[in-house]
């Protein structure tokens, strides 16, 4: 259960429910599902891959679901489906196993699952699900649970997008999974799953990650974090991680998995870092969530450099380094020069799948699109 619980987790629905599936021995089937769309950055490929990795080495039967249809009804890629499909099969099959490389994962032991496939071999039950799903909702939850297309409730939206979160259920149970996972973005329908299990066989556990925040974040945003997380409204926060989170569609709030040396620096030289600030400092998260998890796994301890004397620190946790930061005396430069060259040296791997070969042929074919959406 160590493995479901170590960050970058912050829920299970239920851990209870889940140490009891472990101890009768149910056979645990994992999916996380993924929009096809643009480059696939820290949040999307090393912090989710993190989490299957974890789970890998637990035994759990993990799969990636590559959602080409859900895509298609949030418009990504310019809507088109023969693209997004193209993109699914090249770019995001690459990136996503490249991401489990970096994080030390299996690609080989994770089954890669396009949603289309899915429908064509089990089109009647699908379907079924689906309207088994809509039956157990409202019309103005569907509408509530508009953000998990990356979208606010007040954007004009079609049809076909409150039909998006019925047929992400519907493939909870189409793929027979009992461990749906992803970020804290897709709480809502998770939530919708557990709900109207009693309309199927069994009642999926939920796992959610946390979610990275872009890098490009402000001072205002930052204090309408804060105070959406004070006010203990999920609606409000919701709406604020949405505008806040690491986005491949707002390629400046980004660091990519491909990317190289030196955008990698400027990106970081650049990001939003206040001094003394922990909460909702993008930096810090990136530190957190992404470069001390693969210290750990490489038995190593942070080093920060101070610029100007040249002076050498180093920290064995997390939670040391964030004590001195608080008190200022780590510099926020110097974190963000000791944060490049860990990342650097993790991303290797992806830097890697995409310099030569397929890899390459399929990074150069996104680009030209000139889509990030």
């Amino acid at each position: 259960i160590e493995a479901f619980k170590k960050a970058p987790t912050i829920e299970i629905l239920t851990e209870e429910r889940l140490k009891q599936a472990i101890e009768s021995g149910v056979k645990l089937k994992h999916y996380i599902g993924f929009e096809v769309s643009g480059f696939v950055h820290l949040g999307l490929g090393i912090v989710s891959m993190q989490k299957v990795a974890d789970l890998q080495l637990a035994g759990v039967e993990t799969s990636i679901f590559l959602a080409d249809y859900h895509a298609w009804i949030n418009k990504k890629l310019g809507g088109d489906l023969s693209t997004i499909r193209r993109v699914a099969k090249s770019y995001f099959g690459h990136a996503l196993k490249a991401s489990l490389k970096c994080v030390n994962g299996k690609p080989e032991k994770a089954k890669f699952v396009l949603a289309s496939r899915i429908y064509e071999k089990a089109s009647i039950s699908y379907l079924e699900n689906v309207l088994k799903v809509s039956m157990g909702m409202s019309l103005s939850r569907a509408k509530r649970s508009i953000t998990i297309l990356g979208r606010k409730q007040a954007e004009s939206i079609s049809f076909a997008q409150l039909l998006y979160v019925p047929m992400q259920v519907a493939d909870i149970y189409t793929l027979g999974v009992n461990i749906a996972h992803g970020g804290i973005d897709q709480r809502k329908a998770h939530v919708i799953a557990i709900d109207v299990a009693n309309r199927f066989s069994y009642k999926p556990i939920a796992l959610h990650h946390e979610l990275l925040t872009g890098i490009q974040l402000n001072e205002e945003q930052r204090k309408r974090l804060i105070e959406a997380k004070k006010s203990q409204n999920r609606e409000l926060l919701d709406d604020v991680i949405l505008d806040a989170k690491m986005s491949k569609s707002k390629p400046n709030s980004a660091i990519f998995i491909h990317d190289g040396e030196e955008e990698i620096r400027a990106k970081l030289r650049k990001a939003y870092c206040p001094a003394k600030e922990l909460e909702f400092n993008p930096v810090v998260e990136i530190l957190r969530l992404v470069v001390m998890p693969y210290l750990r796994r490489k038995e190593r301890v942070l080093e920060i450099v101070n610029e100007k004397t040249k002076e050498r620190r180093l920290f064995e946790s997390f939670e040391e380094f964030a004590k001195e930061y608080a008190l200022g005396r780590i510099h926020p430069l110097d974190l963000k020069n000791a944060i490049a060259n860990v990342l650097i040296e993790m991303l290797e791997p992806a830097r890697k799948e995409f310099s030569k070969g397929a890899g390459k042929k399929a990074l150069e074919e996104l680009k030209a699109l000139k889509i990030t959406r």
